[in-house]
């Protein structure tokens, strides 16, 4: 299965007929609670293990689960604000017909509908759900097993992991789930969805861990998915993927489809980060995350054979984000390797942003860096005090690849088979935000070329025209100048990595390409 490219929100399913269900194409965001099973279970039952059991065996330690887990599995039913009607679907300027306007006031308008999952997370009534199950709801109702229906109240949410909160008020101990370490987790692990899809009340389905730390096109930087084949369809938002022993382990919120249902790949938010989210809200109202205010990019098998580093691990810091900012004022750089965060190897770059954010702002932390020093790199230790995350800058992105504006400037050839460069010039700089930041630009490569062929891990071209080169190897490049000084002496079939700012659907990347240098 193909993801597609883009992904939408699984909003909770309709009360409308179940007959009247048309499906659609799109990859449905649904957001699944994460808890675990009761604390006490039968010792039988936590000693079973799966693989060597018969299938009365592994039958049986499937209705155990199910029996713990679906007492803290609630329905939950939103009601939006009402509607506006208007007659012609939208309403021109100065329209003051009296006529009309007393048609459109006597219409009956009915609240938009919508049914989600959630589990209790707290015997005082607390529970978890997903962000866009009921964001901009006029009233939510809870359904637990049992029938009880009890108005919710919003506690707070956290659109970045799409996850919320919600209370409810009992007069006694609610039944809950608690939170068991998706760290733990193992491909092929059984796991159980529990919710209700279609508005299908307590339906569990079963399935295995296909994959953990899954990214996908539409998560945010806080989001790697566990990826589960267990079947989840509209209506499963917020409600919890549990383990064998009960506990939830992730919240289900994404399926890769070609119908708009079940395909067979389903995602989930790791527990460890619904945990996160949820202790945050219910201490400070809001998620409070850690920040150092920095661009970055991973270090990629063909950066760490040009920069001779062991392996192909951790984060190139591409640009300070604010010269105020932590990182700065810590004395971090600009092309500084962030090796590991309190003597903790880093992975990647989202791996250190996933776990800078899991920080609290005021914090301090000790960053290990690579860092040029004439021809070698000199490992660094740097401590710094974190900044809190303000919200994400939104990059404008279409559809199709963004054209940037060539600058001003003769248009020059290079060393490189059919490249073409030209500088930029200030009015790009200020209409793409890029106010100190330099580099050239790829006016043209001839599609003929070694160039027009080469190809990045994901298929795509590994340099496009309007790429904005902004480093030569462990070199900044300020302008066709420096870049020219850059090339002399450089062996033709030397592999080259060019830093570039691309613009692609996804906003603004820093792309490490390495290309082959060609003698001329």
């Amino acid at each position: 299965m193909h993801l597609i490219s883009e992904v939408k929100k699984n909003g909770p399913s309709s009360s409308t007929d179940l007959r009247s269900l048309k499906f659609i194409l799109f990859l449905i965001a649904m957001s699944l609670c994460s808890g675990s099973a009761f604390a006490q279970l039968p010792d039988t039952f936590q000693k079973t293990k799966i693989a060597k059991s018969s299938p009365e065996q592994l039958s049986a330690s499937f209705a155990e689960v199910a029996k713990h887990v679906e007492a803290a599995v609630v329905n939950i039913d939103t009601k939006g604000k009402m509607p506006e009607v208007n007659l012609k679907g939208k309403e021109s300027p100065g329209d003051n017909d009296d006529i009309l306007d007393y048609f459109r006031r006597s219409l009956p308008r009915r609240p938009s509908s919508a049914v989600g999952s959630g589990f209790i997370v707290d015997p005082r009534g607390y529970i978890l759900t997903n962000y866009h199950v009921v964001e901009d709801s006029a009233r939510i109702t809870v359904r637990l097993q049992s029938g009880e229906e009890f108005n919710a109240k919003i506690v707070g949410g956290d659109d970045q992991t799409d996850l919320a909160i919600l209370k409810i008020e009992s007069e006694k101990d609610l039944p809950y789930l608690e939170f068991g370490d998706s760290d733990s987790i193992n491909i092929g692990d059984w796991v159980l969805a529990v919710g209700s899809p279609f508005g299908l009340e307590q339906t569990v389905t079963a399935g295995i861990i296909s994959q953990t730390k899954r990214e996908i096109p539409s998560a945010t930087a806080f989001q790697k998915f566990i990826q589960t084949d267990a079947a989840i369809n509209r209506g499963n938002s917020g409600g919890p993927l549990v383990n064998m022993k009960g506990e939830v382990i992730g919240v289900n919120s994404q399926i890769a489809t070609s119908t708009g249902d079940y395909n067979g790949i389903g995602f989930a938010l790791p527990s460890n980060e619904a945990n996160y989210v949820y202790e945050q809200v219910l201490l400070n109202g809001k998620v409070r995350r850690g920040f150092l205010g920095i661009f970055l990019d991973s270090v990629k098998k063909e950066f760490a054979d040009v920069y001779k580093l062991p392996e192909a691990k951790g984060a190139i810091i591409t640009q300070i984000r604010d010269k105020n900012g932590a990182a700065a004022k810590a004395g971090l750089r600009k092309d500084d390797i962030v090796l590991a965060i309190d003597g903790v190897g880093v992975e990647d770059h989202q791996d250190l942003i996933t776990r800078i954010s899991s920080m609290q702002p005021g914090s301090s932390v000790k960053v290990s860096i690579l860092r040029e020093a004439g021809n070698a790199l000199e490992r660094k230790i740097i401590d710094v005090k974190l900044d809190e995350r303000p919200v994400d800058e939104i990059i404008p992105s279409d559809d199709t690849k963004r054209k940037l504006p060539v600058g001003n400037g003769d248009q020059v050839e290079t060393p490189f088979d059919g490249l073409t460069l030209q500088n930029i010039d200030a009015q790009f700089v200020r209409k793409y935000r890029l106010k100190g930041q330099d580099g050239i630009v790829v006016s043209k490569i001839a599609p003929d070329s070694y160039l027009a062929d080469i190809k990045n891990s994901a298929g795509g071209d590994a340099l496009s025209e309007n790429d904005v080169i902004q480093r030569f190897n462990r070199s900044s490049v300020k302008d066709l100048d420096e870049f020219r000084a850059l090339t002399k002496g450089v062996k033709a079939g030397s592999s080259i990595v060019l830093h570039v700012l691309r613009y692609d659907p996804r906003g603004r990347q820093f792309i490490p390409v390495v290309v082959q240098f060609t003698a001329k």
